[in-house]
């Protein structure tokens, strides 16, 4: 696709180049999830299955190893799901079409690799990747006080790359290692308890402020409000999932032991993150803030269901990931294309629109209805799961942290019935709304992609549940083997 747009000589051209790329990705992302299921029926219980690995820097044992699991594939999914829709949420966009999808591309690119890594170098390689086009998209493309946003969000998220840094190697060297396979690494449990404990929290903590971990998450709201359609959309949909991922895949998984010391710490900034961003959204009137926070707050859920580590609750965060990617992707993709008709995302200035572009007004329901967690939307099966699991857990401390947290689902019913009466409708405050026309074909076809994600998943959960069960359950044996008493701390 980079070759692809390199070489385009105009727009016409640009689109074609993203429809094709953009679609065989997507094909290629169901073939995988088709496959990767008819192999596990087959009986092959691999722990990564189209596995391969080059070594690409002998001294330090980097090498370019890729693999999949339940998680890699629906997370693969879900990033094909959003650049396709986003391509046609940017059919319209100026100026400079060709470089926005040339740095869009590339952060795409970044995402991907992520999350078919088995070697934490590589992987992280892949993090920053996905990190740097960011701060051209907003700076370039972006809206409001886009220079600093743009600055913010990347000087934020290079502070938690310095943490993963040391982190990533601090594993490397005290484990007493020759690879930086994650998956080798784990079999070995080299690394001393105590040396763990001092670099869980650099990974955890690298790692949680791209998933917008209390209080490390200011750069996301400003990011999201500036950041164009699409880019909002990957942002959030798909590049604050590397923070779970992460913290999952390297943290909790090659550091199990300073579970013990450091679960609590993160239980409570977790909580925070919950309830924390729910509250803000409550006092936000521009509607992509009002969503920013939000998704500080389903994040934070995303964080909060790892460190209980229950098998269900960790199994409700890759379904909280898979959720949010598609219902926040759909919400920003409504204000998106709201403001570039109404001139404004301000809630105080807008009213009617139900009467004025109905498909966009029923599209922005759907999203707020999936965002509460109406049953039958993704959001209901993913926090019920995230909920039940936390209980789950027999300590006190986590129970009442579950029952904390549990009161977001009110808020968030809150802030988006407010939102929904008030811009829906209510009185139209400006004569100039009368003359706004409905969404294009090419908005009419990426909303109805993603709300027909999001009610697929709400409607039948049970196949990305097992094959996300079918990841995490090796993941929980291997961390209560060395903490079986988790629970009950």
């Amino acid at each position: 696709m980079l070759c692809g747009l390199w070489v385009a000589k105009n727009d016409n051209q640009v689109r074609g180049v993203m429809v094709a790329g953009s679609t065989a990705l997507l094909i290629g992302a169901i073939w995988l999830t088709v496959y990767f299921v008819q192999q596990r029926n087959a009986g092959n219980h691999d722990a990564m299955l189209l596995t391969n690995s080059v070594m690409w820097f002998k001294p330090l044992n980097i090498a370019f190893s890729v693999g999949v699991d339940g998680i890699s594939v629906v997370m693969i999914l879900l990033s094909a799901i959003i650049v396709f829709t986003g391509t046609f949420a940017s059919w319209q966009l100026e100026p400079m079409k060709k470089e926005y999808f040339l740095w869009f591309v590339l952060l795409s690119s970044g995402v991907f690799g992520f999350f078919i890594s088995t070697d934490m170098f590589t992987m992280f390689m892949f993090y920053e990747v996905a990190l740097i086009p960011m701060y051209l998209l907003i700076g370039v493309w972006g809206t409001g006080p886009k220079e600093y946003s743009a600055m913010k969000l990347t000087l934020m998220l290079m502070g938690g790359s310095a943490l993963l840094v040391l982190g990533i190697l601090g594993i490397y060297y005290f484990s007493g290692a020759t690879t930086m396979d994650v998956i080798e690494l784990a079999r070995m449990h080299a690394m001393p308890k105590n040396i763990q404990n001092i670099f869980f929290p650099l990974v955890f903590i690298g790692f949680g402020v791209l998933g917008a971990l209390f209080p490390f998450h200011t750069w996301s709201p400003d990011g999201h409000a500036s950041a164009p359609t699409a880019v909002s959309m990957l942002h959030a949909g798909v590049l604050m999932k590397l923070g779970g991922y992460g913290c999952l895949r390297i943290a909790m998984f090659l550091m199990p032991d300073a579970l013990e010391m450091w679960a609590p710490v993160f239980l409570v900034l977790t909580t925070i993150s919950v309830v924390y961003g729910a509250l803000s959204a409550c006092v936000q009137t521009d509607l992509k803030y009002i969503n920013a926070y939000s998704s500080v707050s389903h994040c934070g859920m995303v964080l909060f269901a790892l460190v209980m580590t229950t098998q269900t609750a960790i199994t409700g965060a890759i379904l909280q990931m898979l959720s949010h990617g598609l219902m926040t992707a759909l919400f920003f993709a409504c204000i998106g294309m709201i403001y570039h008709r109404a001139g404004t995302r301000d809630v105080r200035y807008l009213g009617g629109l139900m009467k004025v572009i109905p498909f966009l007004a029923v599209s922005y329901v759907v999203a707020g209805l999936a965002n509460l967690g109406l049953p039958g939307f993704s959001g209901f099966v993913a926090e019920m799961t995230i909920f039940i699991g936390s209980f789950e857990n027999a300590g006190t401390f986590h129970r009442v942290a579950t029952i904390i947290a549990c009161t977001a689902i009110v808020i968030t019913a809150v802030y988006i019935l407010r939102v929904v009466g008030k811009i829906l409708f209510q009185k139209i405050p400006n004569k100039k709304f009368f003359e706004l026309h409905d969404a294009t074909w090419d908005e009419r076809f990426a909303i109805g992609c993603l709300i027909f994600c999001v009610a697929g998943l709400g409607l039948c959960p049970l196949f990305f549940e097992n094959m996300i069960m079918d990841a995490v359950h090796p993941i929980f044996n291997h961390i209560i083997t060395y903490i079986p008493n988790l629970g009950n701390l």
